[in-house]
């Protein structure tokens, strides 16, 4: 039996592109008015389902979680209007999270690929520089053409932050996921940390705390995005007061990338870096923030609509995920008021409809 869904409010195709008419027919997108009256009428602005660029789901403190709760970790992603998640690495297996309709959409990258203990115990693959090719095309292949680097951690030797990888080491180790098809993203901290990553033709730099205006050229003609994931970084103060003891030279450090934070990201928006909003839950960060990670990135400095475009229409053209064209799935928010004028109008959604199902 056909199930169709009318949208009487504005449909905000692009961030400048409004129209009108818009119907989800068994759980796809149509401009064309079916011949059937609809099950159902929606009303008020229509969005695509929001991005979440970083997000661990099936992660927690410790490594891995049960399945219960990396389905709960989906399912509050799902209810703050996130409807498409990009992982940044996970220990659990989340393929069978992808097979639930009701749940949002996941990309996935495999496991982390960290220096032996040099990350967060429980988390990575952790390998020397040797295995690191072999362990990137086991990810590679692992995923869904993305792979999880982590580009810097604390050197406890040297007391700072410090690349995880020789420069040679990572240039092959990129080029081995390209030749699996995927894409390569690395956690990166350090300003240091950079000039390898770009020398090494990396695909996105998440965090990117360390950028400098001489890398802003780099990243503009090489086409590498940031994903700043400015709710995390917020806890920097705090992780710089734990180590402040043991390792001053590394808190110091920390404190100065976490007062830089948002010049940085409005320096690299003002260059031309592609920007996506990723809010890193799943392990410090509760699921569920993907707005606050919008709003984040407007009180940094991007125009409200910008940092909108960040985590909707801009992060699915990037991640090759339709938005709200014709014969995409019916993966759409409704908002009460326009939300690229008024981004608070995102955290009071007035329906979510998942695969053409409204789950709100």
């Amino acid at each position: 039996m056909t199930r169709i869904i009318e949208f009487t409010g504005p449909i905000l195709t692009g961030p400048d592109r409004e129209r009108r008419g818009l119907w989800s027919v068994d759980g796809l997108l149509t401009f064309d008015r079916p011949a059937l009256a609809p099950d159902l009428v929606l009303d008020g602005w229509v969005i695509p389902g929001l991005v979440d660029a970083h997000c661990h789901i099936g992660l927690g403190p410790g490594g891995d979680v049960p399945a219960q709760l990396a389905e709960e970790q989906a399912r509050t992603d799902r209810d703050a209007g996130t409807l498409l998640v990009r992982d940044a690495g996970a220990v659990h297996d989340t393929r069978w999270l992808q097979h639930r309709t009701e749940l949002p959409r996941i990309i996935r990258s495999g496991r982390h690929i960290a220096r032996t203990r040099r990350y967060l115990r429980g988390f990575a693959v952790e390998v020397e520089p040797p295995e690191l090719v072999e362990a990137v095309r086991k990810q590679a292949r692992a995923g869904d053409g993305w792979v999880k680097l982590v580009g810097d951690w604390i050197n406890r030797d040297d007391g700072d932050l410090a690349p995880s990888f020789p420069a040679a080491v990572l240039k092959d180790a990129v080029w081995a996921a390209h030749d699996e098809g995927a894409r390569v993203t690395a956690h990166c901290f350090a300003e240091s940390t950079l000039d390898d990553m770009l020398d090494a033709g990396i695909d996105c730099i998440e965090h990117a705390t360390g950028l400098l205006p001489r890398h802003l050229p780099r990243f503009v003609e090489q086409g590498v995005p940031i994903v700043p994931t400015l709710i995390n970084i917020a806890t920097f103060p705090d992780i710089a007061a734990q180590a402040e003891a043991k390792f001053p030279r590394y808190a110091e450090h920390m404190r100065a990338l976490w007062e830089r934070r948002a010049e940085r990201v409005l320096e690299a928006f003002e260059a031309g870096v592609a920007i996506y909003a990723g809010t890193d839950a799943g392990s410090v960060i509760k699921h569920g923030r993907i707005v606050d990670e919008i709003q984040a990135l407007h009180a940094a400095g991007l125009p409200a609509l910008a940092a909108l475009d960040a985590g909707a229409w801009a992060a699915r053209d990037w991640l090759g995920a339709p938005g709200i064209t014709d014969g995409a799935s019916a993966d759409v928010l409704v908002c009460t008021e326009d939300p690229r004028g008024n981004l608070a109008a995102l955290q009071e959604l007035r329906h979510i409809v998942l695969r053409g199902e409204p789950v709100r």
